[in-house]
């Protein structure tokens, strides 16, 4: 998935300095009474005192925002609940912080010298990314709510909350994608080791590891391991799960062996390495996948029998009905048909329960919900991603019948964040009132619904188990997460926010909107430095623009800080939303079904004419453009297709479609042979010798997501064409060119390309 990299909270609307005043009398031809002249120096004085005891405003560099770790901290994590509902906890400064549920005060549940006691090695830069990237937990609360499972890079330790002792129970070998999990009724734990699915039972710490589901000896079979598209593309976390009788286990089989392999070199040791990563692009071999279930004491695993295309179709979801039944969720290659079947758990037998169907292709949110005869799950039918309702018989379960939709309206449904099949009700994110913000809700199975969350802004909710509470954070486009504990009643306290951008000040961006060609609403947001003369401010366009979610949005987002540096230094940023992308309903995301560019293009370009009219301050002769994934992809179609814009920075950009991956191109692009002028025409490689402006050219050498190739493949064809570029590598990094000291020289290296080619000479 190509995603936007924007990175820096409580950022303050800017004041009038106060003026260095020298005693100036009053004109002698204007005398003034004592009295009144007093009066007028009282008022004065207390008019001013505040500001004069106000610190002057704090000018942002860049080494303040990136070279320290993030300026506003870092807002907690992890965030996850006991079983019982009775602890929420997250890491923090290496321990382990537990909330009091009543008054949501913190206080240190493991000590940071125990965590450290228990610690592994930093793991590699794709471990590190990885984890961060996908909310890899370091931890896993047990069934009794009285143990954890700490996974401290592949040494798995069971600490006992109630003496302070950690036992290590098990080795992963993995620094990341091992998956450790309890069993239901907490006697075992099961993890991934060598592709393999593993378990110990932990009432007998002497018993050797059994592996119930082995791989074979080769490097292509992963039994229960998430691959690299799943878990990229798919957002699948687990590919395992339990019985809830805790006696077997149900997992996805992944075969990659005609899966091609794609090398990714590490040039820093004096003997290069390679490691060979199976990626499948647009037209390969997908992986062949199959679901088994297998007894928690090992032995014959029995596959289920799925009308399926091998080496093609995906199984996106998966899992347990009840003990006995499971249910698989189906997709096939051209993601225009949903599929979900119950499966006999002893015979592998399967029977279709709902079937589903688009004419371009779905939304990416698979989740579906199944328990105690109700299937819930999201879907744009009807214009708008909705929350839907089936049920089915639980002592046959079969063909599933629809029982309502629970939500309508021109609004988007976002996260499922819980559901609650006996209580009949789910829990849920939605744009319902503003689509640039988002709050959290809940429906009844009856279709009854109510807010949650208070405040504008966005909300993001993690739920109690139970439902008992929720943990709320909360920000708006000037305020950073705040995050508050808030019980079922409604009563929320406050236990983590931040006041370290106050000095700044930095101001809101000015929202407009714009129409499209076809009338279509696009929302925008401006920052401009204040009191510019009229054509004196070079324009910088950063959109994201592809498919995925919005960024014009009422929600705090890091790449502020930047966007209030360029300001600083004399540009005005632009930020606009173009058709293609997600939350706008499914007329709008489907725009980018076989238009990858030529729409968007012509709506940041709508909306950089409306800026340029609209603010007389801009100078329409010096434009500038930046992005990163999407956006830097975005970068090379605009300098290709317009000769407006200066300069433009390009961060990990795929430049030929055919080098992306399968999952995602194949959404929008279809395969290769099915739309060859689309690949040809929206392939920015192509139109590389029509290059203007001034191009600087970032990647990292070990980006697994969008491979280097991309830009190599670039530069070539620039070298043929006879133009010159910049370019900017980064050694072992991947796609999100993460750690203080890259992202500090990155934005410099940004920030200095504009200075080079985009502002005038003095």
């Amino acid at each position: 998935m190509l995603v936007r990299y924007t990175f820096g909270w409580k950022p303050r609307a800017c004041l009038p300095q106060p003026e260095s005043h020298g005693r100036a009398p009053f004109p002698e031809e204007f005398p003034l009474p004592r009295t009144l002249f007093f009066s007028a120096f009282v008022v004065l004085l207390f008019a001013t005192v505040p500001l004069a005891a106000q610190p002057p405003q704090k000018q942002l560099t860049v080494e303040a925002i990136y070279a320290h770790g993030p300026l506003i901290g870092n807002p907690p994590d992890g965030i996850t609940w006991s079983p019982d509902g009775k602890h929420v906890t997250y890491e923090d400064g290496g321990e382990l912080v537990d909330l009091d549920l009543n008054s949501g005060k913190p206080h240190v549940l493991v000590s940071r010298a125990k965590l450290a006691s228990i610690s592994g090695s930093a793991g590699s830069e794709t471990d590190r990314d990885h984890r961060d990237r996908y909310k890899m937990a370091n931890y896993v609360w047990a069934p009794d709510s009285a143990h954890l499972l700490f996974d401290a890079n592949g040494r798995l330790w069971l600490y006992d909350l109630h003496n302070g002792i950690g036992l290590q129970v098990g080795f992963t070998g993995a620094a990341a994608g091992d998956d450790p999990k309890f069993s239901p009724n907490g006697e075992f734990v099961s993890f991934v080791r060598e592709h393999s699915l593993a378990v110990i039972r932990l009432k007998d710490p002497g018993s050797p590891m059994a592996v119930v589901a082995p791989a074979p000896n080769t490097h292509s079979i992963l039994n229960g391991e998430v691959d690299w598209l799943y878990l990229e593309e798919l957002e699948a976390r687990s590919n395992y799960f339990w019985s809830p009788d805790s006696k077997s286990l149900a997992y996805l089989q992944t075969n990659e062996s005609q899966v091609p392999l794609y090398p990714l070199t590490d040039w820093i040791t004096t003997h290069s390495t390679v490691d060979l990563q199976r990626y499948p692009q647009p037209g390969d071999p997908n992986p062949d996948v199959r679901v088994g279930v297998v007894s928690a004491q090992g032995g014959k695993t029995i596959w289920v029998k799925l009308p399926f295309q091998a080496g093609q179709d995906y199984i996106p979801r998966f899992g347990w009905a009840d003990h006995k039944t499971l249910w698989i969720e189906t997709v096939t290659r051209d993601q225009k048909h949903r599929n979900l079947y119950f499966a006999d758990a002893s015979s592998g037998q399967s029977r279709p329960a709902l079937e589903l169907a688009d004419d371009t292709f779905f939304d990416d949110k698979y989740d579906v919900y199944v328990g105690h005869g109700s299937i819930v799950l999201t879907n744009w039918t009807d214009g708008h991603n909705h929350l839907y309702l089936y049920s089915y018989d639980e002592a046959n379960p079969g063909m599933a019948k629809f029982e309502r939709q629970l939500t309508k309206g021109e609004f988007e449904v976002g996260d499922v964040l819980r559901v609650d099949h006996a209580a009949k009700l789910i829990d849920y994110v939605s744009s319902e009132g503003n689509p640039l913000e988002q709050q959290i809700w809940q429906v009844t199975f009856d279709g009854e619904r109510k807010q949650l969350s208070e405040g504008d802004g966005n909300h993001e909710g993690n739920f109690a188990p139970t439902g008992s509470a929720f943990v709320d954070k909360h920000s708006t486009r000037l305020d950073p997460p705040t995050l508050r504990l808030c019980q079922a009643a409604g009563k929320c306290n406050v236990f983590w926010q931040t006041r370290a951008l106050e000095p700044y000040r930095l101001r809101a961006p000015q929202q407009f909107e714009v129409k499209a060609h076809d009338g279509t609403t696009l929302y925008a947001t401006l920052l401009l430095p204040e009191d510019a003369p009229k054509g004196s401010v070079p324009l910088i366009v950063n959109p994201y623009g592809g498919p995925g979610k919005p960024t014009v949005l009422n929600r705090w987002a890091d790449g502020l800080l930047f966007d209030e540096l360029l300001v600083q230094h004399g540009y005005a940023v632009l930020h606009a939303d173009n058709r293609g992308m997600g939350n706008r309903g499914r007329a709008f995301a489907q725009a980018a079904y076989h238009n990858f560019g030529p729409v968007q293009f012509e709506d940041q370009l709508t909306v950089a004419d409306a800026a340029l009219a609209k603010f007389p301050q801009l100078d329409n002769e010096r434009q500038g453009w930046w992005g990163w994934s999407w956006g830097g992809t975005f970068t090379l179609y605009a300098l290709s297709h317009s000769d407006r814009f200066s300069a433009g920075v390009s961060v990990a950009p795929v430049t030929d479609w055919r080098n992306y991956d399968s999952a995602y191109t194949e959404r929008y692009m279809s395969e290769p042979a099915e739309f060859p002028s689309g690949y040809k025409d929206f392939s920015v490689v192509n139109s590389a010798p029509k290059l203007k402006g001034r191009l600087l050219l970032v990647h990292g050498t070990g980006d697994d997501n969008v491979h280097m190739e991309n830009s190599i493949q670039y530069m070539q064809r620039l070298i043929e064409a006879g133009i010159p570029y910049d370019l900017q590598l980064y050694p072992r990094k991947t796609h999100s060119i993460s750690g203080p000291d890259v992202r500090t020289h990155l934005y410099n290296r940004i920030l200095a390309h504009f200075e080079e080619y985009l502002k005038p000479a003095e």
